[in-house]
């Protein structure tokens, strides 16, 4: 085929009658062709994509691209910034005569434009607003995968969070997770870990010391409330889509943290957003970056789960583009879902690299173009593209010039970021941290309670003799808190009177009145999602 028909083929087929986002023009040879747009139909993006390519080939100005052209489209986009180069969407691009001459060659009518961009950080660390979960919600598979913990300790911890839900324990916080682990691990909670099953009290101790080692880290301000609304996601400024950008330089250094916590959000608008069908345009786009940190030493149960995630979602009117340096990096599973690919180039130095390379062009729709050679050469700012056209049918293979976006290229201004912040609603709020009474203080408070009442019952008479008196019948007993081993704490003896069946403590305080109301009025419901996730409590 010569090159004059290989371009009628790609004009043909990325031209469409439907709304459709302008990606940049297509390659011809070395040259781009203005007049040969390579696009992507704004209802296919719920069919997910892939954005792929070493480090340093223009990654991150694609995706910038993309997320400010769906924006001015009106759909709202999530974004994570590991670098802190994404920000740049919230200035005006500064226009250059390098700039000038690239936008004039591609045919690309462009104009310095900023986004509306909402700024979030993870608990707080960083600029932007503070996104939290609780820890209910963010449900034992999810933890499990930022605890490092193998599949039986998984196993545990499932059990471990049935236990506190079938018990009506909010666990909001990491210090009421340890506060029931700590219990359990205890000679006073013996018999309940013996009840929940499968649960030794070595696997319950290794969770203990991971969660501890978690809250070294400083982890402990990413759970807690005021959980974060997924609804917020959704919201537009005037026509364009609000774009939510997650700030993450801060803790770029807890790759399995904030690569769950993102899964999180998106297992959270699996289990919140309606049925949509095929849209005209997706309610939300969700970019995916680093996206094989997400996937690097997880579980067999957690792919699974993110694989029937990214299946289920787009009914939702969700599109989810993940973006990594291999393709490769994404399991077969949820690769086989990715409707469009925009590959940069890859590099083949090691033998592991060129079967890599191999893999990839295997992916690709059949083609006259020798693919291996041109993925190694392609420039920066380059990409071998195809995408789902309107009719499902993948589009020709073409060898594009992105276009450069109309926003900052760089970082923005950190007093930008700050006013913005400051004058957003969002600040108001997520700000303030909230610490409402949940498991770790309605134990402690009955407790106490109880120690309190057991110890003026001691003042106030003689000695009842062992085995007799109230205190023998509740056997009544301090459950150790977080952070304790129980050490100077004593508890009374269980009775020993055949045919009665004794109480623990912790049934004490669940069929109490006082703890009754709490779960009646408790504004938490714990359902199990996908992930085990909790529904979140709406505002």
């Amino acid at each position: 085929m010569s090159d004059t028909q290989a371009l009628e083929t790609i004009r043909a087929g990325y031209t469409f009658d439907e709304p459709a986002i302008d990606l940049g023009s297509a390659l011809d040879g070395d040259t781009p062709a203005p007049d040969v747009r390579v696009r992507i139909p704004l209802a296919m993006f719920n069919r997910h994509g892939l954005i792929a390519g070493a480090t340093g080939t223009g990654k991150t100005i694609t995706l910038q691209v993309l997320a400010e052209a769906l924006s001015a489209a009106g759909v709202p986009v999530f974004a994570a910034d590991l670098k802190g180069d994404l920000s740049g969407m919230a200035s005006p691009g500064e226009p250059s005569e390098k700039l000038t001459a690239r936008t004039q060659a591609n045919g690309q009518d462009w104009q310095p434009e900023a986004s509306p961009v909402t700024f979030y950080s993870l608990g707080g660390e960083g600029t932007g607003i503070p996104m939290r979960a609780s820890v209910s919600s963010f449900g034992p598979l999810l933890l499990s995968k930022v605890l490092g913990l193998n599949d039986t300790q998984e196993s545990v911890l499932g059990l471990i969070f049935h236990y506190a839900d079938s018990a009506g324990l909010a666990l909001l916080d990491l210090s009421d997770l340890k506060a029931v682990l700590s219990f359990l691990t205890s000679p006073e909670g013996k018999a309940d870990l013996k009840d929940i099953g499968g649960v030794s009290t070595a696997s319950a101790g290794v969770i203990l010391r991971a969660i501890a080692n978690l809250e070294i880290q400083g982890a402990d301000a990413f759970f807690g409330e005021p959980e974060y609304d997924i609804s917020d996601l959704l919201r537009t400024q005037g026509a364009a889509g609000t774009i939510s950008m997650l700030e993450l330089l801060a803790v770029q250094n807890r790759p399995a943290l904030f690569s769950t916590f993102l899964m999180w959000l998106l297992a959270e608008l699996f289990e919140t957003l309606p049925e949509v069908g095929d849209a005209e345009k997706p309610k939300l786009v969700f970019f995916f970056d680093e996206a094989h940190l997400l996937f690097a030493n997880a579980s067999k149960a957690f792919l699974d789960s993110v694989a029937q995630t990214v299946r289920l979602i787009r009914s939702k009117g969700v599109g989810v583009f993940f973006v990594t340096q291999q393709p490769t990096d994404v399991p077969e599973a949820v690769l086989a879902q990715l409707g469009s690919r925009i590959q940069h180039q890859l590099r083949a130095h090691t033998p592991k690299e060129a079967k890599a390379l191999k893999e990839t062009v295997s992916t690709f729709p059949t083609t006259d173009v020798d693919l291996g050679e041109l993925l190694t050469t392609l420039g920066t700012g380059e990409a071998i593209v195809t995408v789902m056209d309107p009719d499902g049918a993948p589009t020709p293979v073409a060898a594009t010039k992105i276009f450069a976006p109309r926003s900052k290229m760089g970082p923005s201004d950190p007093a930008l970021m700050e006013q913005l912040v400051a004058d957003s609603v969002q600040q108001a709020t997520y700000g303030e941290r909230i610490d409402r009474e949940s498991a770790r203080e309605i134990l402690t408070q009955r407790l106490e309670a109880g120690a309190a009442a057991a110890e003026a019952e001691g003042t106030s008479g003689p000695e009842p003799a062992p085995g007799s008196g109230p205190d023998a019948e509740h056997g009544e007993a301090r459950i150790p808190l977080a952070g304790t081993a129980g050490a100077g704490r004593t508890s009374r003896s269980r009775p020993t009177t055949p045919g009665r069946q004794d109480r623990t403590m912790l049934e004490q305080v669940v069929n109490s009145r006082e703890f009754r109301q709490f779960t009646r009025t408790a504004a938490r419901e714990i359902a199990c999602g996908i992930f085990g996730t909790g529904r979140r409590r709406r505002r």
